[in-house]
């Protein structure tokens, strides 16, 4: 495994952000402030990159609905076969007698992928949803 060489830059902060940063990154078990502040940075050129519609992109859409109410299942699996380039794999939990979770498993362009969620979380008798993405890794340094 090739070893990418590091560049050292100073940052200035106030004690008290300092603080919390060094007890988040203990908390969160970060040997070195630097690691705590790396993966931060990742997670904002994540969400950086993402905001372009071309970007690709992978990762969840979460669906909390009512099995009973009439035609859900049937419009969430027609959504899911429509877009079936697109949703990779899916997670069919049944929480109750009521109520499951169903986990979508997503990769493509970013505009695509959240037009998807949309439609999915808008469809008649899911009560919850929500899509988090992340990079396919690609273009993020280590």
């Amino acid at each position: 495994m090739k070893h990418e060489s590091v560049v050292r830059f100073s940052v200035s902060l106030p004690p008290r952000l300092l603080h919390e940063l060094d007890k988040m990154a203990g908390e969160k078990g970060y040997d070195h402030r630097s690691q705590a502040i790396a993966d931060m940075i990742r997670d904002q050129l994540v969400a950086h990159q993402n905001q372009g519609g071309r970007a690709e992109i992978v990762g969840t859409i979460t669906l909390v609905y009512d099995h009973h109410k009439q035609h859900v299942q049937e419009t969430l699996t027609d959504i899911q076969h429509d877009h079936h380039e697109v949703i990779i794999a899916a997670v069919h939990v049944h929480l109750d007698h009521h109520n499951c979770l169903e986990v979508l498993i997503v990769k493509g362009t970013a505009g695509r992928v959240k037009k998807i969620a949309d439609e999915l979380i808008a469809a008649k008798g899911v009560k919850h949803g929500k899509l988090t993405v992340t990079t396919t890794g690609k273009d993020l340094p280590s």
